[in-house]
């Protein structure tokens, strides 16, 4: 069958997060900076469908090729590691521990935010021909999303930090939820259907993943964007990669780990017949 069940698949999960830990340094950056690379082509993409074309929901639906690819590439993202990773920590994998989960987070980290500033500089120089001319609309279009997303947010305070964080822990609710439902198919198709489905979600919500802003951010910068370094690590992220943590790890990872690796036992059919009875 091509369906993996779920019991199945939360091993499968942990397995999963014990291999990325015990990977070389060299693969866990080749990895990450290639995973950082193709997912923001794959935003770039989006964001030059939505501008040309006037629709937000094109753009979105355009959006998961790149996210596909890396994933059957056998690439890295942070918001995955954080889903994976962890579970593997409570399961006591060998090798895995509090030390070398972060030491892999802080790598893929790294490796996915040169593979995504790589993009950026590249985009950002092919559509200013070297800086030498004004952007065009989709140059615009990323400058207005540097300053929407990190000033706008700023303008709120409190309530606009939390609006942030909310966003990317939906964000990789729904990027891990994707990265998980992939691994219930033993073919392409529908690996690619169930990955597309709930990245479409995130993308087209406008909510914040910190893998996509490690080139949306330093593109607009690059572009004349009028917010700075700091606004982009204090108001985007900082709070988003946080988020994403939460999102990845609670609702996605510890759900499916919880009630499928480490479940309780079942209610045996005479406890319920006699409760049942007492009830009526």
């Amino acid at each position: 069958m091509s369906y993996v069940p779920p019991a199945e698949l939360a091993r499968a999960m942990v397995d999963a997060g014990q291999s990325k830990v015990l990977m070389s340094t060299r693969d866990t950056l080749i990895r990450a900076y290639m995973a950082g690379a193709i997912l923001t082509l794959g935003a770039a993409f989006a964001i030059t469908v939505t501008v040309q074309t006037g629709s937000a929901l094109l753009g979105a639906l355009m959006f998961p090729v790149g996210f596909c690819l890396l994933y059957l590439l056998g690439f890295d993202l942070l918001t995955g590691v954080f889903t994976m990773v962890p579970i593997a920590y409570l399961d006591k994998r060998p090798g895995v521990t509090l030390k070398s989960m972060l030491r892999t987070w802080g790598l893929v980290f790294v490796g996915n935010f040169l593979g995504a500033f790589t993009i950026a500089v590249m985009i950002t120089y092919i559509l200013t021909y070297g800086y030498s001319i004004e952007p065009g609309e989709v140059g615009q279009a990323l400058g207005e999303i540097g300053e929407s997303r990190t000033l706008g947010y700023a303008e709120h305070g409190a309530a606009g930090m939390m609006t942030l964080f909310l966003r990317g822990v939906l964000c990789n609710w729904m990027v891990s939820t994707g990265v998980i439902a992939a691994m219930m198919s033993k073919n392409v198709t529908g690996k690619v259907l169930a990955m597309w489905m709930p990245v479409l979600l995130f993308f087209y919500m406008g909510f914040e993943h910190s893998v996509v802003n490690m080139f949306l951010f330093p593109a607009g910068l690059l572009l004349g964007g009028d917010f700075s370094v700091g606004d982009y690590l204090v108001w985007n992220e900082i709070p988003t990669v946080l988020g994403n943590l939460v999102g990845g790890v609670v609702f996605v990872g510890l759900a499916l780990y919880i009630t499928h690796v480490r479940t309780k036992p079942k209610r045996v059919v005479e406890e319920v017949e006699e409760k049942t009875l007492q009830a009526v």
